[in-house]
């Protein structure tokens, strides 16, 4: 896929010239306490001879507020041809955005984002001076002291970071691997790396920290490019659906995962000894979507769903992650984006994607945050189902109206993250948004697998008979019974995806398959045991979980054993 990707330098910089190329221009955008009453970050995007695109955030740390006018004069000629997000309005060199109906409200603290397109001539400085409703901002007023404003990235980001690089090899996960017999075979591959709490920075029990994979990651780069693949996975209030993997802070401690977990992994990301490095966040899987499925009058829901929609921290704390690690050059941030057979249908698309949008454009972020998303993280979806399409019908009934499908839109994860991926740039993001998608565990080879199509007795007889994922039902999560290993890891293997990866480490358990008391903040869910009948979110069908399973993250040998046993492709 080719994508622009626009580098952005510090400070008040000057970026036109005469030969038309421009990076970026930055406006300090965290200038720190409530002494500053607001805070703008003003970017050049893209620029050329005559044009140029820029993105504005702006964060109010005054009074909450139902509706905003940003104000500012160009020193050039700069005229504004086109915006989004506000309404933008010049007279002269003097230029007002004010707030569209839907993001009028700016709560302290709180920001928002909009972008447009303008023309110049000459030079296109940064404007000087920025005020919301008639107060000027990033300038102290003098009750107190300023942080040093944020740099921002200081760098190129590449198209895609996975392409002419390799990917970082955990050691903890392959010995692990290795040690199994016939693991040999994918001890080498490259996993992500999860950071579920907040020990996990400095590495629990003795294991390895985030600054020991990456020093790890130093030595195993030598002259090439490496990327790291690093899961950011411990909000408020986590996993709101499920208890397997619940996580370690409550629903209101927002401000510990902003203080104690992102902000140290932030300041590891951006020294600069890991400058080379190209590092990979898996944004807080499992969250988002959560919103739009588990909460209100659906019979999803769940009351601990409801909360985190209430309280608005799920957005916060994607947002603060976004804006806090892609501050680095080298941080490529990925949202996690569910799945097909979580967000494919019809209520579930749309609205997931404008939930996502209002995360990365919440607690200073903006789209710009955002490289890509990520869909199937540690689930079992079939990457392709190759025996029936979503256009196929039996009997006068489309494969729509099968059990299986469900009226589903989408049969498989390639079309749902293709497909996905349009309906996020529709909603706000750049076009230039890359796909991965997690192939660690949707293989579904084996002798089980169908070598063609169902018969044609029924719709159902048909699907049933010709699908890969052999899952009981689609909403099945938890160490399921069947399952194998994916496409290996590769870059670019189709077009809007920049990379099939094992972000979840085979051979680690989705969750116990009984109650296990432990102090890693981690409940039982009755969807990992094998005798549960199921609830509404799997259509109360049976959980199709293996036995004997133990904690989530913790290794399953037998798991590790069945996945190479039923690798698609298999193993050699």
């Amino acid at each position: 896929m080719s994508r622009t990707r626009t580098a952005m330098l510090a400070a008040l910089a000057l970026v036109a010239g005469a030969s038309g190329t421009a990076l970026a221009a930055t406006v300090p955008a965290d200038v720190g306490t409530a002494a500053v009453p607001c805070t703008v970050d003003y970017k050049v995007q893209n620029q050329w001879d005559t044009g140029f695109t820029a993105a504005v955030t702006v964060t109010n740390q005054g009074s909450a507020k139902s509706n905003w006018s940003l104000k500012w004069s160009y020193a050039g000629n700069q005229k504004v041809t086109s915006g989004w997000n506000a309404k933008i309005s010049q007279s002269g060199a003097a230029v007002t955005a004010t707030n569209e109906t839907y993001n009028g409200t700016l709560s302290t603290g709180g920001s928002v984002s909009f972008g447009f397109q303008g023309s110049y001539s000459g030079t296109n400085a940064v404007p000087a001076t920025f005020t919301l409703d008639g107060v000027t901002c990033n300038v102290d007023d003098g009750s107190g002291p300023t942080d040093p404003p944020d740099p921002g990235p200081t760098g190129p980001k590449v198209d895609n970071p996975y392409s002419g690089a390799k990917v970082y090899v955990n050691p903890e996960w392959s010995a692990k691997a290795a040690a199994e017999p016939g693991g040999s075979r994918i001890a080498n591959q490259p996993t992500g790396v999860w950071l579920d709490r907040i020990a996990a920075i400095n590495g629990v029990n003795g294991g390895m920290g985030l600054r020991d994979h990456l020093d790890e990651a130093l030595t195993q780069k030598g002259s090439g490019e490496l990327v790291v693949q690093l899961v950011i996975y411990n909000l408020p209030g986590r996993d709101c659906a499920a208890l397997a993997s619940n996580g370690e802070l409550g629903p209101t401690e927002l401000g510990r995962y902003k203080t104690e977990y992102i902000d140290p992994i932030a300041a590891i990301l951006a020294d600069p000894k890991y400058a080379a490095l190209r590092i990979v966040t898996t944004i807080e899987i499992d969250s988002l979507p959560n919103l739009v499925t588990n909460t209100g009058s659906r019979p999803t829901a769940t009351p601990q769903c409801d909360v985190m929609k209430a309280n608005g921290n799920y957005q916060k704390g994607v947002g603060y992650a976004l804006n806090k690690l892609g501050d680095a050059a080298n941080v490529y941030n990925y949202i996690d984006a569910g799945h097909h057979g979580w967000i494919g249908w019809d209520d579930n698309f749309a609205a997931s994607a404008t939930v996502m949008k209002e995360a990365a454009t919440s607690e200073g972020a903006t789209v710009n945050d955002v490289h890509g998303f990520i869909a199937n993280t540690a689930n079992y979806s079939a990457l392709k189902e190759n025996n029936f399409t979503i256009n196929d019908s039996v009997g006068g009934k489309s494969v729509r109206e099968s059990k299986w499908v469900d009226w589903n839109r989408y049969t498989d994860e390639l079309s749902f993250a293709q497909a996905f991926r349009n309906q996020l740039v529709t909603t706000g993001f750049n076009s230039g948004i890359g796909m991965l998608i997690d192939t660690s565990r949707n293989g579904w080879g084996g002798s089980a697998r169908p070598a063609g199509p169902g018969a044609m007795t029924d719709v159902d007889t048909y699907v049933n008979g010709g699908r890969y994922d052999r899952r009981i039902h689609v909403g099945n999560w938890c160490n399921q019974s069947g399952a194998g290993l994916g496409e290996r890891p590769q870059a670019n293997p189709a077009a809007g995806i920049d990379a099939y990866v094992w972000i979840k480490p085979p051979g680690e358990s989705d969750g116990a398959s009984k109650e296990i008391p432990n102090d890693e903040g981690k409940g039982f869910d009755r969807m990992c045991d094998p005798t549960y009948t199921g609830n509404p979110r799997n259509g109360n069908n049976m959980s199709g979980a293996l036995p004997d399973a133990p904690l989530s993250g913790h290794w399953f040998s037998a798991q590790f054993q069945q996945l190479m046993q039923n690798a698609y492709p298999p193993l050699s």
